[in-house]
């Protein structure tokens, strides 16, 4: 009789409680691309809430241009908190 070898899904992986305080080249390309978009809708709707002519459309675009501007700090507030002393050690090494 033979025994058949346990089988087990490749992809499975264990439990991750907090996420890595590493960040890998990926995640660093997709936190980069959420900073420009953040900050690029936040130039576009301050943009055109100034010719915005009627009163409470230029109040929604502006709604829109303070909540892009805010995502983008709670992002960059994020980065640096929780990355800041990665960057720094990485600095000095180089």
């Amino acid at each position: 009789m033979q025994q058949q070898p346990q089988q087990t899904p490749q992809n499975q992986q264990g439990y991750m409680p907090q996420p890595p305080r590493v960040m890998t080249g990926k995640d660093h390309l997709y936190v980069t691309d959420m900073m420009d978009w953040n900050l690029l809708a936040a130039k576009k709707c301050s943009y055109f809430a100034k010719q915005c002519k009627d009163q409470q459309v230029k109040a929604a675009i502006e709604q829109a241009a303070q909540m892009h501007a805010r995502h983008y700090d709670q992002i960059l507030q994020h980065l640096q908190s929780h990355l800041g002393d990665q960057i720094q050690n990485q600095n000095m090494t180089q």
